[in-house]
Parts: structure tokens; C-alpha cells; sequence
């Protein structure tokens, strides 16, 4: 559902693949103006600090929200709401920073992780949630997303606090003791099994949540976020064992080899070419469809990444203890790419590309809309 429809010039797909070229083109010349440190460092993070305000704008506001953003026409609506999502941004940098980052700079992989952990509990409360309980509680929808945004900021430390342990850093040159949590688990276990955890939420959104459409008495929050976590949970687990244990790979190798491309390939097949790579079939057929087109457009895209990664930053050292070239090109393709992508897709909604026009929707569909349960991811 949408309160947008489109008329181009170009065809889907046609449309999405040159929008997708046009911004990977810009990504990589964006990245390519920064040294390996510089640019896994501050800009990762400041761009990494925008995406759960971006996630509320596109999923919760739906883009129309506030007020003085719906009646604009593009690039202006885009514009202004870029705007206002850079500014929510640079304020959660700092506070992040001066608070989880312990004013360290430049930013330490304890800040870094817990700004990812974020992004992915805004997608859990966005997405698996339908925005429950702040949209239930808050009638006003600028509140309530903000509400949202501001408890996702709190539970990410809760959970960092618990599952993340640093250990491993200890006597490297960027351990900071005062930031170590001492959780659970490995840090980068922790991370991986959360970064795996996005993508098997994907992975359903893929089916459109089948079998669970089946239930109506399931379909409902909070009892939807519930089972659709559990769901998750399990997927994730299972991923999680056979890559680890069966297969014996490296956590961080996991996570740019398979969860990484998955999420990556999503956003293009969805937000991009708007499913239009997909036939019109039923479930779960059409779950399956989706699933293999996202796994070789995800997968192919972060082999080209991986192949220009020379060119544009220069060469990078892979596996421990640095990771330098695993954590490159998964900031590439989410901290930089997949806002970009973002931004274009829904807040521009492909302008000029696509040529913009405005009809009414009903507050049902952007009830629908805020769920995500159908059309696009974000």
C-alpha cells in the first residue's frame, strides 16, 4: 500500500536499476574521498546515527509526516525531510558519543556496535512491532515516533550492556576499558547474531508473513511482534549454528558473506525495483521468488563492492584481529548505500526519474504502511 502512485518515463524495472546504479555510483565516489580509518570511523558512525530517524520518517510517518512536509512536491518534500532527518542525526551523534562513546575519539568499535544495535532494534520495533505501543499510547504521530525513536535508543543500550563482551580487545590499541560492557557473549558473536537476526526479518517480510496471514488472531499487536520475534529468534539461530558451527566460518566472514548481501539485496529488490522482479503468484511461491532474486541481487552487489574496494579506498587487510576489509565493505553497502538508497527511494520517491503524483490514502493504508507487512520493506 501507498499513498504515492507513479508514472515514469522509465518501467520497473528499469526505473530501479538505473536509480540503484545512479546511487551506488554516488556511494562509492562519497567513500572514496575518505582514508580507510576516516571513513570507518566518523563517517560510518554519524551516517549509521540517521538511519533509525530514517526508519521512523519512511516506515512510522510514512513520509508524511510532519505536517509541513506531506503537501510539498518533490525534490522539495525529499529535501525537507533529508533535512530534518540529518539534524536528529548529528543531535543523536553527539549524545551517543559524549554517553556510549565516552567523548573517545575517534569513535571506538564499542560505540560503533551499539549505534548498529540500534538500527537494527528500530527495525524490530518499526517493522515486527507496527510501532506498539507508542502509536497506540500517542496519538500524535510525530510524538509517537519520536517516543519510538527515543526507546530504541534506550533498550540498544540495555541490550548492548548485556549480550556485548570486549575481552578479546584487550591490549589493542583501540580498547577502551571504560566503554567494555562486559556482557555475555564475543562482541562480534553478539553482533552477527543481531546483524542475522535483520535479515531473517527480511527474510519474512519476503513472504508477505505468511503462513502467519492465516491467523487473524495472530495478525494483532503485540501478539504479532511476539511470535514474529520467536519466529526470527529461531531463524536466526539455526543460520547462526550452521555457519558457525557446521561450517566452521568465522563470525565476521558470516555476516558480510550471508546476512549482510541478504539485507543489502532486499532493499533493492523491494525499495528499488518495487518487486517488480517478482511474477504474481501466490504465497508462498512468491516468498521464494523473492527470496532468490534478493540473494543474487544482494550477493552480486557486495561481490562488485568487494572488487572495487581497491580502487576506492585502497587495499585493505582481510580476517583478524582488524577486519579492516569486512568491516569496509559492510559500512559501504549499510552505513553509506543503504541510506542513500533510502533517501532516494522514499523520501524523493525516485524524483526525477519518477515522476511524482499525489492521491489520497486512506488512514487504513497508512496503517498498513506503518506495518510494512506488504509492498515495500521500507
Amino acid at each position: 500500500m501507498s499513498d504515492i502512485t507513479r508514472k515514469s518515463g522509465l518501467r520497473q524495472p528499469f526505473t530501479g536499476v538505473v536509480a540503484t546504479l545512479l546511487i551506488m555510483s554516488i556511494s562509492l565516489a562519497f567513500i572514496s574521498l575518505f582514508n580507510y580509518e576516516t571513513f570507518s570511523g566518523w563517517i560510518s558512525y554519524a551516517l549509521m546515527c540517521v538511519i533509525p530517524m530514517q526508519i521512523v520518517v519512511s516506515v512510522t510517518w510514512a513520509c508524511n509526516h510532519p505536517g509541513f512536509a506531506a503537501p510539498l512536491r518533490q525534490p522539495h518534500k525529499g529535501t525537507s525531510l533529508v533535512l530534518l532527518t540529518a539534524v536528529i542525526g548529528a543531535v543523536v551523534c553527539v549524545a551517543y558519543f559524549e554517553t556510549v562513546g565516552g567523548g573517545i575519539n575517534p569513535p571506538a568499535p564499542m560505540l560503533i556496535m551499539c549505534t548498529i544495535l540500534t538500527v537494527i532494534v528500530t527495525f524490530w520495533f518499526t517493522f515486527m512491532f507496527g510501532a506498539w505501543p507508542f502509536t497506540r499510547l500517542i496519538k500524535h504521530p510525530v510524538a509517537a515516533g519520536l517516543a519510538l525513536l527515543t526507546a530504541a535508543y534506550l533498550v540498544s543500550v540495555v541490550f548492548f550492556h548485556i549480550f556485548f563482551d570486549f575481552a578479546f580487545m584487550r591490549g589493542a590499541p583501540v580498547y577502551a576499558p571504560a566503554l567494555d560492557p562486559h556482557g555475555i557473549f564475543n562482541a562480534w558473536s553478539a553482533l552477527v547474531f543481531f546483524v542475522t537476526a535483520s535479515a531473517a526479518m527480511f527474510l519474512m517480510l519476503n513472504f508477505e508473513l505468511w503462513p502467519l496471514t492465516k491467523f487473524p488472531a495472530v495478525m494483532r499487536q503485540p501478539v504479532l511482534g511476539i511470535v514474529w520475534t520467536v519466529i526470527v529468534l529461531a531463524i536466526t539461530g539455526v543460520a547462526f549454528y550452521i555457519g558457525m558451527n557446521l561450517i566452521g566460518m568465522d563470525p565476521v566472514d558470516f555476516m558480510i558473506k550471508a546476512p549482510i548481501p541478504f539485507i543489502f539485496g532486499t532493499i533493492v529488490t523491494h525499495n528499488m525495483l518495487q518487486g517488480s522482479l517478482i511474477p504474481k503468484v501466490g504465497q508462498p511461491l512468491k516468498g521464494v521468488l523473492a527470496t532468490i532474486a534478493t540473494i543474487i541481487a544482494g550477493t552480486l552487489l557486495a561481490w562488485l563492492y568487494g572488487t572495487l574496494a581497491p580502487h576506492v579506498t585502497g587495499a585493505l587487510k582481510p580476517g583478524p584481529p582488524g577486519y579492516d576489509y569486512e568491516i569496509w565493505l559492510a559500512s559501504a553497502l549499510l552505513a553509506v548505500t543503504f541510506p542513500f538508497l533510502i533517501f532516494y527511494a522514499e523520501y524523493f520517491k525516485m524524483w526525477p526519474l519518477a515522476v511524482i503524483e499525489h492521491a489520497e490514502s486512506t488512514a487504513r493504508e497508512m496503517e498498513e504502511d506503518a506495518s510494512a507487512s506488504t509492498g515495500a520493506i521500507i
